[in-house]
């Protein structure tokens, strides 16, 4: 048997991350075009308070009937957005009864500020 150390496919040498941060190595095409597909949800600021909203709430999920009122929007259009960030894999929901509760994927949220923190970064916050 060989005593060469095994390399684990997806995680960063330094901090055992899954995915490489933007200032440690240039991101190839699929990964660009993920990255982006999650960015281009967030890109609108409706999306961004409601990502907002449902992740800071205790428990770490919202009901629609609580995020609709803080909007001066329609109904379907709050649907529309929340079934925008649902396809980009930031949120998920379930059923329950006549309303719909939406709670956060953390692993995604994880991605995305793995992604955009820099070595500089991490080392004043230690």
């Amino acid at each position: 048997m060989s005593k060469q150390e095994l390399v684990v496919l997806g995680q960063s040498d330094e901090d055992g991350a899954c995915c490489p941060g933007l200032a440690t190595a240039p991101l190839d095409e699929g990964q660009a075009a993920e990255l982006a597909r999650l960015f281009k949800a967030l890109g609108d600021p409706v999306r961004l308070r409601l990502l907002s909203m449902i992740a800071s709430q205790a428990g770490g999920e919202a009901c629609v009937c609580d995020l609709t009122p803080a909007f001066d929007l329609s109904q379907p259009t709050i649907s529309h957005h929340l079934k925008l960030l649902r396809q980009a894999g930031l949120i998920d929901c379930e059923r329950r009864g006549t309303w719909v509760y939406y709670w956060a994927l953390p692993a995604t949220l994880d991605r995305l500020a793995a992604f955009l923190t820099t070595s500089q970064a991490a080392e004043t916050t230690v």
